[in-house]
């Protein structure tokens, strides 16, 4: 059902459409770090990966200095200094490749969806013979490779030791502290029953149920009835999070769940059917009879943002220094062919909907914005955007410059200044901003950008509806990859021209 909720926020208009948006980039993480649950889950998580490192990378060294005393005893003598240069030698490149496959393994996940020892060995297995590469590539060569399979097998023992240990600590640790999450399940009669079974018979001790919202009848369960789905808006300052209970509950109503939910920083789960858990008993998830599928709000980690932030910044007053001689030749080119400004001020709709002026090389006559309402009829675009593919109001040089987007070199200026960033939903002019539905209006949560899906997927041969969905679906995948896949992608698309008018 996870999989299925981006697909629906495409397609449908949440009855919360009104809602107020935030005056700040949601990328940033600002607003989910009032929830003081998340401030604890954020502080938990580094804490967790910190500790799980720490203690893979002493279970790696403990395994090859092992490895290395051992092989000692067996020829007849212990030379410890020898088995600590064996170490040192290989250990920096070990634990370098341990990390990284451990954390592309998931073992530095939550515990409720950590993997157990199965995929610890394959990992280790998987370094053993990446380490083994290295050292035959680097010249080196063994009379044995005892020192590999050797340091393989008490590395297994060592780090499933200490995570079992690890496991049990913080388990008694977060249990005497109290700690628990104030948990709501939504859902049908029957599926709650299921799933508050499933909650008291299982390891999910961290979960504590303090109500319920059903959409069918359910009797008495030992849990408070919150009342209508539509009410549960009053409790998001007492509770922690919800859980759809029900994995075939109404998607349209948990859009507007899940969307609710995020804006007030309440963070969402969802039970899975009886097939996905049975596989995620096939995946070996240890001690999990209800493996539970968050899912994330549009807001992502700040150091992600910060990267993002100082990369326009640079990337742009980079850009802008090496473009400043071609700037000026179009200036000049403006300003001997048309009356006006050389750049354009155009009013559009930032975050939250609040304007800003957005900065143009000038591609209409300067009278465009007093016609305008002549030329409302001939719109040729359905929607909210106005576009004339023959607009009467381009000047000549204009129509070169917007094919091949050379108008929206200023904007650059835009993201030093911090309105905008290189990457992200195109900025509407105030006009289109208020020919909007309501739910369109998520699109403003995040900084408009110079470039976006837009731009890469078929620029202005798009439709409206088209549009919206390619805002949506970059709202929801955002990640500092896609951005730099986008601008990427935005090189050729401006060379094809293609929908550019």
């Amino acid at each position: 059902m996870a999989n299925g909720l981006v697909k629906e926020l495409t397609d449908l208009a949440p009855r919360d459409a009104a809602a107020e948006l935030p005056s700040k980039d949601v990328r940033a993480a600002q607003r989910m770090l009032r929830s003081p649950l998340l401030r604890f889950e954020t502080a938990r998580r580094l804490a967790r990966i910190g500790t799980l490192c720490a203690l893979d990378v002493a279970a790696l060294l403990l395994a090859i200095g092992s490895a290395a005393v051992v092989r000692s005893l067996l020829l007849g003598h212990v030379e410890f200094h020898k088995a600590f240069e064996q170490t040192k030698q290989y250990a920096p490149i070990a634990c370098l490749v341990t990390i990284l496959l451990f954390a592309l393994a998931g073992l530095y996940g939550h515990r409720a969806v950590r993997p157990g020892f199965a995929r610890i060995v394959a990992a280790l297995f998987q370094v053993t013979l990446v380490v083994l590469g290295y050292t035959i590539v680097q010249g080196q060569h063994f009379a044995s490779y005892y020192i590999f399979y050797g340091s393989l097998f008490f590395a297994v023992l060592y780090v499933t030791l200490f995570r079992v240990v690890f496991d049990r600590v913080t388990g008694a640790i977060l249990r005497a502290a109290g700690y628990h999450r104030r948990t709501v399940l939504v859902g049908t009669g029957s599926q709650i029953d299921a799933v508050v079974h499933a909650l008291a018979e299982g390891t999910h001790s961290e979960i504590e149920p303090v109500g319920f919202v059903s959409l069918s009848p359910l009797p008495s369960n030992g849990l408070k009835d919150l009342g209508p789905l539509e009410d549960l808006e009053r409790h998001f300052d007492s509770i922690d999070e919800v859980l759809i209970a029900d994995p075939a509950f109404p998607q349209e109503r948990a859009v507007e769940l899940v969307d609710r939910c995020h804006r007030h920083g309440v963070r969402v789960c969802v039970a899975p059917s009886t097939m996905e858990i049975l596989m995620e008993r096939v995946e070996f998830v240890p001690g999990q009879t209800l493996p539970l599928f968050e899912l994330k709000p549009p807001v992502f980690e700040g150091v992600d943002f910060f990267m993002k932030r100082t990369f326009d910044v640079v990337a742009s007053a980079a850009l802008g220094l090496l473009l400043v001689p071609f700037g000026a030749v179009v200036a000049l080119a403006i300003k001997l062919t048309s009356r006006g400004p050389v750049i354009y001020l155009s009013e559009r709709a930032g975050i939250g909907g609040a304007p800003f002026f957005c900065f143009k090389f000038r591609t209409m006559y300067s009278d465009a914005d007093r016609r305008q309402s002549e030329l409302e009829a001939r719109n040729e675009k359905g929607g909210a955007i106005f576009k004339i593919r023959r607009d009467p109001r381009v000047t000549p040089i204009g129509r070169f410059l917007r094919r091949w987007s050379i108008d929206e070199l200023p904007q650059l200026l835009n993201v030093l200044s911090g309105d905008m960033s290189l990457v992200g939903p195109r900025p509407l002019t105030i006009r289109d901003y208020h020919h909007l539905a309501a739910w369109h209006r998520k699109r403003n949560l995040v900084l408009p950008g110079i470039t976006g899906l837009w731009q890469v997927s078929g620029r202005s041969e798009l439709d409206f509806d088209e549009l919206v969905r390619l805002d949506f679906l970059y709202l929801e995948r955002w990640s500092v990859f896609l951005d730099l896949t986008i601008l990427l992608k935005t090189v050729p698309a401006v060379i094809r021209a293609r929908g550019a008018w």
